[in-house]
């Protein structure tokens, strides 16, 4: 069975360490894998025959996103199981310019992460970033939930969805970690989809099942949110849950394929 892990966070090898630790702090937890870098996240998967990965990291600031965006290009071109997302921040000089370089540069989507960059999901600010994405056909990699903020609400996702019908977004986590019982946000939205990343060690399995059917196997991926986590124990909870083979496959590579273009070669 293919194995896609589409949510993966890596970082230059000179930051790398600083960068996890940071992550490690927002969330107050210890990073499993020890160091976000593209050789770790290798070894890792590989070990399990994960065939492909899709990598990104956030920009924290505007002036980060060029060099950022240029870091994720380059792994992608050294190592052809990684599909590459572009990270983008609201107030940024030219999005459509620079989401028009990323995509030409190989990038297949965006990843944004309103709690570590600050801003409302449905803030008038980000819109721009919407429209380029939308126009661009540049599918949208949401960090989604968490109590602590206001930030990543699954209703303001919803909200956004409603606002570009054309734009396909992924929720991560579930569509929203921490606040899964908040779902019916994304009820009747039609252009998001969900990944499994830091959801299954704390979300209730049979909650989970049942939001894989309430959505739609279809409409979910696997996602181990490296380096929080080990891809290993990460695939063992998801291959516990009581799904079709077909749901399982659905998720760990299909529905990457078609929202990413992911490669599972």
């Amino acid at each position: 069975m293919k194995i896609i892990d589409a949510h993966c966070h890596i970082f230059p090898d000179k930051i790398a360490q600083k960068a996890t630790d940071s992550i490690g702090k927002f969330y107050d937890l210890e990073m499993e894998c020890g160091i976000g870098s593209s050789p770790v996240l290798l070894q890792e998967g590989e070990a399990l025959g994960v065939a492909g990965f899709v990598v990104c990291s956030t920009a924290t600031k505007p002036h980060q996103v060029m060099s950022i965006n240029d870091f994720i290009a380059q792994a992608c071109a050294q190592n052809p199981r990684f599909t590459g997302l572009a990270t983008m921040f609201p107030g940024f000089e030219d999005v459509h310019g620079e989401l028009q370089r990323a995509k030409a540069m190989g990038l297949h989507g965006i990843k944004l992460h309103p709690d570590f960059q600050a801003f409302l999901i449905d803030d008038p600010a980000a819109l721009p970033i919407y429209e380029a994405a939308q126009e661009l056909e540049m599918p949208i990699l949401f960090h989604t939930g968490d109590r602590r903020y206001p930030y990543s609400h699954p209703s303001r996702l919803a909200k956004i969805c409603r606002m570009f019908p054309r734009l396909l977004t992924v929720g991560a986590h579930f569509g929203g970690y921490s606040v899964w019982d908040q779902l019916d946000a994304y009820e009747g939205v039609e252009n998001v989809c969900f990944d499994t990343s830091s959801s299954l060690a704390f979300i209730d399995p049979e909650q989970a099942v049942s939001l894989i059917h309430r959505f739609g196997a279809e409409r979910f991926m696997f996602g181990s949110d490296f380096p929080m986590w080990k891809q290993e124990d990460e695939l063992a909870r998801f291959l516990a849950l009581p799904l079709t083979q077909d749901e399982q496959e659905q998720i760990l590579y299909r529905t990457a394929q078609r929202v990413y273009g992911a490669k599972a070669d």
